[in-house]
């Protein structure tokens, strides 16, 4: 069962150092340095962060409970440096005389107290591919190509841009920025005319990577848009429909924090609220009267 640890009182906001990037990988048997024994390693994740958030619903896609423990920290980090204190020890036993934040994501090993991973793409990827769990392919061999394309479109032509077109000072840059976020919409539009999911009739690491990416864009970017842009993001029916119904799914929406994502955007964010901030695209609360939040212990 996934642990959770209680928040605390959250330092004030303030430039946050990059966390050290570790890169260890799970490879495919014993003879790799960390191969997918059971129980050997764990989570730790925050689910206001989007990275956090994608590993969280490929976890539980997956039905790694069992093998693999989850524990959900406070959506803004409790440490001045933007880390946490619950993953302290793990990064201090990574790395001699560590001082950047202690950050998450964090796949840790429980055999050494020390982190492999705080790689957010790394992680998604070697649980859907190393962890035998008892969920769907998430990466089908015959789709990765296509994968990785909805993973750079959601990055570069729907994040990126949104982030450049909600800058708060004028910039010529914003009305190119927009065009390429629309654009962007309407490819993902007609990839939903051929099937309930991005790729088709089954769900993938693409749709894990894009749902979050559209709750990012309503939650978070759209507090730097104006009026009019919110509603042209808007006008994509099959889109925010696809959007709304992976709300219901039962991996999906018990899994997302929409109140902890603002607090967390507030908490990070110096930039100037639009007008946009006014036109929510998608009530994400609904899930909760969907499907029973995930139970945590002192929650």
């Amino acid at each position: 069962m996934p642990q959770h640890v209680p928040d605390s009182s959250n330092p004030p906001a303030q430039p946050c150092a990059e966390a050290q990037s570790i890169r260890g990988r799970i490879g495919p048997d014993a003879d790799h340095g960390f191969h997918p024994a059971p129980h050997r390693y764990h989570l730790y994740l925050a689910l206001s962060c989007p990275e956090c958030l994608r590993i969280a619903i490929t976890h539980t896609l997956l039905g790694l409970d069992d093998r693999l423990p989850v524990t959900y920290l406070p959506a803004v980090p409790d440490m001045r440096n933007g880390g946490y204190h619950a993953l302290r020890g793990a990064y201090a036993a990574t790395s001699h005389a560590y001082h950047g934040p202690s950050a998450a994501p964090a796949l840790t090993d429980r055999w050494t107290g020390r982190v492999v991973s705080n790689h957010a793409a790394d992680i998604t990827h070697d649980l859907a591919v190393r962890f035998p769990g008892d969920g769907p392919d998430l990466r089908p061999h015959g789709l990765r190509r296509r994968i990785d394309a909805v993973v750079e479109l959601c990055d570069e032509a729907v994040t990126e841009a949104a982030q450049r077109a909600g800058e708060a000072s004028p910039d010529p840059g914003r009305g190119p920025a927009l065009a390429r976020l629309l654009g962007a919409l309407d490819q993902v539009e007609g990839w939903l005319a051929d099937g309930p999911f991005v790729l088709g009739d089954a769900v993938t690491a693409a749709d894990v990577h894009l749902w979050v990416t559209l709750v990012q864009l309503d939650l978070v970017h759209r507090w730097h848009l104006d009026a009019d842009a919110v509603h042209r993001i808007a006008a994509h029916p099959r889109v925010w429909a696809y959007a709304r119904r992976l709300l219901a799914h039962p991996a999906f929406g018990p899994l997302l924090r929409p109140g902890d994502i603002t607090r967390r955007h507030h908490h990070q964010c110096a930039g100037l609220e639009a007008a946009g901030a006014a036109v929510q695209i998608v009530d994400w609360t609904a899930a909760e009267a969907l499907t029973p939040a995930p139970v945590h212990p002192g929650r």
